[in-house]
């Protein structure tokens, strides 16, 4: 967890502030690399050079680092080292020498890790820790004597041409050929402050927010989680307040108080409201989860969109430290301005492409190893779920089976039930209730998953398993759906076990149970959970001394399915092995990467990806990190139900240790190394 000082601004800087210089020994050098976080602001335009390059016998500087016209980043060859170098004079010739290139637009708004590594012979760019590309240069230097033997070169930014990037900087650094680019990128990350969507709002295609009140005269009381991290997702660990506040989101100017003189956003605590300008929230270890109520009505305000800005105060400018909601509208169900949400886009989070189901699959005699896709921060898809369980009895589904047969026009499904000739009920499920799971995210598939489970038996489950599977063209999904019943089931009465009717849980309070479920779906009695992975837990759960129901269904959406997967043969002797421990607990990727650090390449470690969460196709699964043969730092992913499934069909299956040490890229179980 990263340390509470990082919350120094004076290590941040404008970008059009950096300099720094190079020296350069003809006879005797060998590599640098300039490494540094960078921060641009969306008003950056294209193209545009971000860093220049002079020394003594240049009259002109000439590019570094430039960002093209398709909005990638390009490193140039070093005019002191390289004959490839671009000519100051001749700006026609910057875009035809030898260069090496991002393949993807760089991202705006957000801290990015860069590393250029230069060498005599070549030179390499990566993008937060990893290689991007390389490219093979002409040395302009020869064997013979020079009395000019140490050069150097400045490398500065003058805020890109025309002032045309605007961003900040933070630890820039040249470093020596003996250290790795990696060691830069996680030895002090920048800080950043992020605001998740509220699990009870509903999403347009356009990314509005509506909070949904029953009557035009009662705001609407919902919760957002407000997360205080470094750059690459581990929580700070410091308490620091942050302030609220409710702006117009095409002026940015806040919303004036209501006709009563109202505050117009209110934040709650213990049943008490105040002000939310006037009552600043504490972040414990980094994280909040804040009652929030908008006392001033979407229609009354000529239907303008709101959002909600939190900052942290006496920081000073940094839009890293301060953190905006989508936009957002605040409606009532009984008034006349219910706007009907319209279908997400396609392009969202959970669904794979047609190359992740092939990547993962298993032959019978080998793993095929397929590419690990991670979001910036690993927690963002495990803290994205949220189910609405809480029990019902049997008087309300008789009520609710009833006005089903009254009204088929409803327009949260499309199924029906229909009477079979034997007189018993068959619950139907459409095809339009197929494709919503197949375009939908991860809160609507849970949502989509809970009607199911609650109306169909367990042949429509599978015959809709099959479904999903067959035309999402990824047979993972099937594997979440069948699991469903059991898992909201359990993860319902795991919660009125622990809360006791309660709405808030000690956390301390909660552990034993937690293990004792974990323990007995794993099909493991013999290893205990450690303090290691209770505090992953916590930080998937997004809580500090107390639990609500939100936050268990958070984590018990992603350590259902780790459970799982461990109580299946193969992963289960991996589990319970402790000489060698192939499996060492709950681990982030950080954590992987951090302990690989200078190990031998073919070293690897076994985790449980903590950005994969029920109904994810890829929950559960397992993910090898290991060291590749160029030193650089590597994510496969393992599909648990193709090497379980394959392992109970054929009884000679290898065990999986044996499978993965049979890969070339493997050859030595690493182990992990916290920092204390």
């Amino acid at each position: 967890m990263a340390d509470g000082c990082a919350l120094d601004t004076e290590k941040y800087s404008l970008l059009e502030d950096f300099n720094v210089d190079v020296e350069v020994e003809k006879q005797e050098f060998e590599t640098f690399s300039l490494c540094f976080w960078v921060y641009l602001l969306d008003s950056t335009t294209y193209p545009s050079t971000i860093i220049r390059q002079v020394h003594s016998d240049m009259s002109f500087s000439a590019p570094f680092l430039v960002l093209d016209e398709n909005k990638k980043m390009i490193l140039l060859p070093l005019t002191l080292l390289h004959k490839e170098a671009p000519d100051p004079v001749n700006t026609a010739s910057w875009t035809e020498v030898p260069n090496v290139s991002t393949t993807a637009e760089f991202p705006l708004q957000r801290w990015v890790h860069v590393g250029c590594e230069v060498s005599r012979n070549y030179m390499r760019l990566y993008i937060c820790g990893k290689m991007v590309g390389e490219k093979v240069l002409t040395s302009v230097m020869t064997n013979g004597t020079n009395s000019d033997n140490v050069r150097r070169v400045s490398l500065f930014s003058v805020g890109g041409d025309g002032y045309s990037v605007q961003g900040f900087i933070h630890c820039a650094q040249v470093l020596p050929s003996t250290v790795h680019v990696n060691n830069h990128c996680t030895k002090d990350p920048p800080l950043w402050l992020s605001v998740e969507k509220p699990s009870t709002c509903e999403v347009d295609e356009d990314g509005v927010w509506s909070i949904v009140g029953e009557k035009a005269s009662c705001g609407m009381i919902f919760s957002l989680d407000v997360v205080l991290s470094n750059a690459i997702g581990q929580p700070v660990r410091k308490d620091v307040q942050v302030v609220a506040s409710l702006l117009y989101a095409n002026s940015g100017t806040p919303v004036e108080k209501t006709s009563d003189l109202e505050a117009p956003l209110l934040v709650s605590y213990d049943g008490v409201e105040f002000s939310a300008e006037d009552k600043p929230c504490t972040l414990l270890n980094g994280c909040a989860s804040l009652k929030l109520k908008i006392s001033q009505h979407y229609s009354k305000c000529d239907k303008r969109l709101f959002c909600i800005k939190f900052e942290i105060p006496n920081k000073g400018s940094y839009p890293f430290l301060e953190a905006f909601t989508n936009q957002m509208r605040c409606i009532s169900r009984t008034g006349g301005d219910s706007v009907t949400p319209k279908r997400l886009s396609p392009l969202v989070e959970g669904v794979p492409s047609s190359n992740g189901a092939s990547d993962s699959s298993l032959s019978m005699k080998r793993i095929k190893l397929g590419e690990e896709k991670i979001p910036e921060s690993e927690f963002e898809g495990g803290n994205g779920t949220s189910m609405e369980w809480g029990p019902q009895n049997q008087d309300d589904e008789e009520e609710e089976e009833e006005e089903e047969e009254e009204d088929q026009s409803s327009t949260d499904s499309d199924n029906t039930e229909v009477r079979g000739s034997t007189g018993s009920r068959r619950y139907t499920i459409s095809d339009s209730t197929i494709f919503k799971y197949c375009l939908g995210n991860l809160t609507e598939r849970s949502l989509i998953m809970k009607e199911i489970t609650n109306n169909a038996g367990d042949e429509e489950v599978s015959e809709f398993a099959d479904q999903v599977s067959l035309y999402s063209g990824c047979s993972h999904h099937g594997y979440q759906i069948k699991m469903a019943r059991k898992l909201i089931a359990e993860g319902t009465n795991a919660w009125i076990l622990i809360s006791r009717n309660y709405q808030n849980v000690h956390w301390d309070n909660v552990v034993i149970e937690i293990e004792e479920h974990f323990m007995r779906i794993a099909n493991c009695s013999s290893r205990s959970l450690t303090h290691q992975d209770f505090e992953l837990l916590r930080r998937i759960c997004g809580c500090y001394d107390y639990i609500t129901q939100e936050n268990f269904e958070k984590m018990w959406c992603w350590l259902f399915p780790v459970a799982t997967s461990i109580s299946r043969g193969l992963i289960n002797g991996m589990w319970r092995s402790c000489s060698p421990k192939w499996i060492e607990g709950f681990v982030t990727k950080e954590e992987a990467e951090h302990s690989l650090q200078s190990q031998e390449p073919g070293t690897f470690i076994l985790r449980f990806p903590t950005s994969r969460s029920w109904p994810h196709p890829d929950a559960g699964s397992l993910v090898v990190t290991y060291v590749g043969r160029d030193f650089v730092i590597r994510h496969r992913l393992l599909a648990v139900d193709h090497i379980c499934d394959s392992s109970e069909r054929y009884t000679d299956a290898k065990p999986l240790q044996d499978m993965l040490l049979a890969e070339p890229e493997l050859s030595r179980l690493g182990r992990i190394v916290r920092s204390i």
